[in-house]
Parts: structure tokens; C-alpha cells; sequence
């Protein structure tokens, strides 16, 4: 029988060099020695407090393996298996890989657990300060600073990440977690409430199969890209007033959906003027047979309709917005979002707000100072 060890672990220097070094027992008995990479004696007995924590949590092995992993491998697994659809969106997949590109330039060859959030500070002050590139034939052209939005992408990419690897033990907590946007990001992730007034502004301006879809969206709340571009006319049910969503962004968005009249009318119209293919948005350009992105026209009918950008998604939270507006309980506003956690009403706290400021505009101060008999001379 082995003598029962005196001592968890221990520091101790070595006569190559002053970092010190660390020797501790697995949960077999093994005898490990590993540099704590510090000649600070409190951080290597902190380094050595983890070690022997993550033995007793039986997660040893992978924590030590999240040590030697770069973090160009762990993106690429990520992007692999936590990003693509039908975990994430298309769309966001795409957001991810562009991000990832320009985390890697700068994190590809360290350990994921070998920066801290001084580094992700300074990534994104660095970033913050690059200019827009564009490649051409006649050379690279520089034009404006990136937008603050962007590199706050970048950050959000990059908590995603590193948040499955807390999960999988494989960092004992996010960087990102102890990290301030350098800047304040104007308007961001604040949804633009869009008045009746407004809309029909932009409805007059757009083409016919967009005035459909801003209807749609506005009536049922469907999500634009995820869910009503792919859409087929045999998912509309017109007697019964109900849209079948069979693939969504998350569980919850898997339903029927139920139709208003003007919803409704706005789906027949467009059967109507869609062809007899199968897709309700028939596209000859995208070999999927269906429109993939409404960019261009959303624009240019902004533009035309002279409103401000804001983004179509925007438009789901217009409809989210009047329905609380009109009394409806946030629990079944959640549901008929077919969201899964009412959280999502801390956003649109702000659109409500906005409605209430519209109507304080039309307050009369001068309410019953027209009617007859009324002084409206000032006391002596």
C-alpha cells in the first residue's frame, strides 16, 4: 500500500531559470510537474489551487487541454458545429465566419486560455481605429474608420465562442466577461417603432411584393429571412386563416401561426402575383428558387419614401410593440412572437416609450378656452 501523500501539491523554483514550478498528484495517484509560466508565489499558488480543483472536479485532462488549444482550432469547431444551420441562421453563420476572419489574424496562435480581457480591450481599440479596405485592380483603397456596430459584432462573435468553452471546461470563465466597449455605441440593438402614418409612407413606395411582405410582417410577426422568404404556398392556409412555419430560428418559432385580414389579404395578393411555381418569393437569380435578401429594395424605398434606415426586422418588433400597445399581455405577446423567454420585452420597453412621447405631442393646452363664455383674461 502507498504511503499517503503529506501534501496536496507545492511550489518550488528550479535552478534553470525563476519561473516556478508546480507538483501535484492526479486523482490516480501520478505525480504531475508543470511550470506555472509566473515567478509571482501568489499566482503560482493560485495556478496550483485550480490544478488541484479541477483534479477534484474529475475535469483535469480537459482543462489542461484548453490550455494547449489554439484558438484559430477552437473557431474553426465552433463555426463547425455551433454556428451553421440549423443550430444558427444562414445569415448569422456568415456574420460568425466574417468575425472569426479577423479574430484569428489576432488570437490564431495563442492558447484560448492565454489571453486576458486586456487583450480583448486592446483588440478592440485596435480594431476601432482601422479603416474600411476595399481590394480593386489598381490597389488596396482606404475608406472611413469601421463602424463602432461592427467591431461590437466582433466582440459578441468572440463571447459566443469562448462561452462554449467555459462550458466544456475548457476555460475556468470568459475574458469577455470583465470587458467595457471602449465607445458607446449609438442606437444599437434599439428597434425603430414604426408608425401606421410611416408605413404607409413606404408601402406607397414600394413594390407591390414588398408592400406584401411589410403587411405581413407587421400583421403576424413573422421572422423576414428565417422564415418568409423560404415560404411555399402550401404552407398558407387561406380558409383558415393560418401560416404553417415547419423551420425556425428557435423551437418555440416551430407552429401555426394565425392571420389577420389584412395579413391575409396581403398573402393572397401575393399568390396572386407570384406565378404558379411553388415559392411564395419566386427568384430566378438564387439557385434555392426563392429571394434570399430584400437589401437592395429596402433601401432604395426608404429612400424613396424619404424615412430614415432602419432595419425590416424592425418591423416584427413594430408588431410585438402594437400588440402590447393595445393591451394584449406580454405572456401572450411572447407567445404569439413564438419567443421562449419574455425577456425579449426589454427591448421593445424603449418603442413603447417612443409611442407615448408621440402622444404627449398632442396634448391641448388649451383645452375648453374656445368655448363660449370661457375668460381667458389673467386675474388682476
Amino acid at each position: 500500500m502507498a504511503r499517503p501523500s503529506k501534501h496536496d501539491g507545492s511550489i518550488y523554483p528550479r535552478k534553470d531559470g525563476k519561473v516556478l514550478w508546480m507538483v501535484y498528484r492526479d486523482r490516480s495517484g501520478k505525480r504531475i510537474r508543470e511550470s506555472t509560466f509566473t515567478e509571482d508565489w501568489q499566482q503560482a499558488q493560485r495556478k496550483l489551487r485550480e490544478r488541484l480543483q479541477a483534479r477534484d472536479d474529475n475535469i483535469l485532462d480537459v482543462v489542461r487541454k484548453g490550455e494547449q488549444l489554439q484558438f484559430s482550432d477552437w473557431a474553426d469547431f465552433f463555426l463547425e458545429n455551433y454556428s451553421k444551420p440549423p443550430i444558427r441562421a444562414e445569415k448569422t453563420h456568415e456574420a460568425n465566419e466574417r468575425a472569426a476572419l479577423h479574430l484569428k489574424e489576432t488570437f490564431g496562435q495563442r492558447a484560448i486560455g492565454d489571453f486576458s480581457a486586456d487583450d480583448v480591450e486592446h483588440y478592440l481599440r485596435r480594431r476601432l481605429q482601422t479603416r474600411v479596405q476595399f481590394k480593386t485592380a489598381s490597389g488596396v483603397i482606404q475608406k472611413d474608420l469601421l463602424k463602432p456596430a461592427t467591431v461590437h459584432q466582433e466582440l459578441r462573435v468572440l463571447r459566443r465562442m469562448l462561452n462554449v468553452a467555459v462550458r466544456k471546461k475548457l476555460l475556468p470563465a470568459n475574458p469577455c466577461s470583465g470587458v467595457e466597449f471602449p465607445v458607446k455605441v449609438k442606437g444599437l440593438f434599439r428597434p425603430h417603432y414604426v408608425a401606421w402614418s410611416e408605413q404607409q409612407r413606404i408601402e406607397f413606395q414600394a413594390p407591390e411584393y414588398l408592400r406584401n411582405i411589410i403587411r405581413i410582417i407587421t400583421e403576424s410577426g413573422l421572422r423576414v429571412y428565417k422564415e418568409l422568404m423560404p415560404m411555399k404556398k402550401e404552407q398558407v392556409d387561406l380558409e383558415n386563416a393560418v401560416v404553417w412555419i415547419p423551420d425556425s430560428k428557435t423551437p418555440n418559432g416551430i407552429a401555426e401561426v394565425p392571420l389577420t385580414d389584412l395579413a391575409l389579404e396581403a398573402f393572397r395578393e401575393q399568390i396572386r402575383i407570384s406565378g404558379p411555381g411553388t415559392w411564395l418569393f419566386p427568384s430566378d437569380e438564387n439557385p434555392t428558387g426563392h429571394q434570399k435578401t430584400l437589401k437592395t429594395v429596402w433601401h432604395a424605398t426608404l429612400r424613396r419614401a424619404k424615412v430614415p434606415y432602419f432595419r425590416i426586422y424592425d418591423l416584427r418588433s413594430t408588431y410585438a410593440t402594437r400588440l402590447s400597445a393595445g393591451g394584449v399581455a406580454d405572456e401572450w405577446v411572447t407567445q404569439l412572437l413564438r419567443q421562449g423567454d419574455a425577456k425579449v420585452f426589454k427591448k421593445y420597453s424603449q418603442m413603447k416609450l417612443q409611442m407615448k412621447r408621440e402622444a404627449l405631442q398632442k396634448l391641448n393646452r388649451k383645452a375648453n378656452e374656445d368655448r363660449p363664455g370661457f375668460d381667458t383674461e389673467k386675474p388682476n
